[in-house]
């Protein structure tokens, strides 16, 4: 039996990278999946790979006016929420003494602002039984340099996760942590180009991972499929790592 029949899943960073596997496999497994992204050629090409019962709806989730019309539309078209992907994020590889106001507030306007008021609107069409799963990073748990930008939003989600549970308790809905370590990602390799050095941060990592191996977006969707299914119904304020082992030894 699929795992996730019947419900609503809603991904944001849904056009590409962990989102776009974890929307097709959500679809896989039954959910009637709305993805979110900013750019409508993705969002187009993204619909092709997911199937044809996806929608999709553009928007900015750092906008608070795109917010309220996009989950006014998963209102109008699917009445409510049943699982929540708030994955839409990004970082900038800059050390202490070149981090640029610009990305400082880029990176927390989506991935910290963007994720506290994704679910604050989506929160209203949840009920007992729904999943919250925040996108977090092993980088929120360990040192990284030149990323301390991004590390900082990614602790923030974590802490989000563990007062969230809080917050709604006694309300059935659930909210968990997905952080993934190294994954071969669009976004990742958008980040290592801006460096200069991407070969060299790639072969670095991949030494340290007890795997030895970056890791693929369809295995972080396996582990997001868990926390979104009643498989994980005891779970709430948790946190589950796919990261090869990367900041576990």
């Amino acid at each position: 039996m699929s795992r996730l029949n019947g419900k609503v899943a809603v991904v944001t960073g849904g056009n590409s990278g962990i989102g776009l596997a974890t929307a097709i496999r959500f679809a896989a497994e039954g959910a009637q999946v709305v993805i979110v992204g900013r750019r409508q050629e993705a969002l187009d090409k993204a619909l092709q790979l997911i199937g044809p019962d996806a929608i999709a709806i553009r928007g900015d989730i750092s906008n608070l006016d795109d917010l309220e019309r996009i989950f006014t539309q998963v209102k109008a078209t699917k009445g409510r929420v049943d699982v929540l992907f708030a994955n839409a994020g990004l970082g900038d590889f800059q050390p202490i003494g070149s981090i640029t106001e610009e990305s400082f507030d880029r990176t927390f306007g989506i991935n910290v602002k963007g994720t506290l008021f994704t679910v604050q609107k989506a929160l209203p069409l949840m009920s007992a039984g729904s999943s919250v799963i925040l996108t977090g990073s092993t980088t929120g748990t360990m040192g990284t340099p030149a990323f301390s930008v991004y590390s900082a939003t990614k602790a923030a989600v974590r802490n989000f996760a563990r007062s969230w549970a809080l917050d709604l308790k006694g309300t059935g809905i659930r909210v968990n942590v997905l952080s993934p370590g190294p994954i071969s990602t669009p976004g990742l390799d958008l980040a290592l180009s801006g460096t200069g050095q991407k070969e060299a941060i790639i072969d670095d990592m991949t030494a340290q991972l007890p795997l030895s191996r970056i890791g693929k977006p369809e295995e972080v969707a396996a582990a997001a499929l868990f926390l979104a299914s009643d498989e994980s119904s005891f779970m709430t304020g948790s946190e589950m790592f796919v990261d090869g082992g990367f900041a576990q030894v």
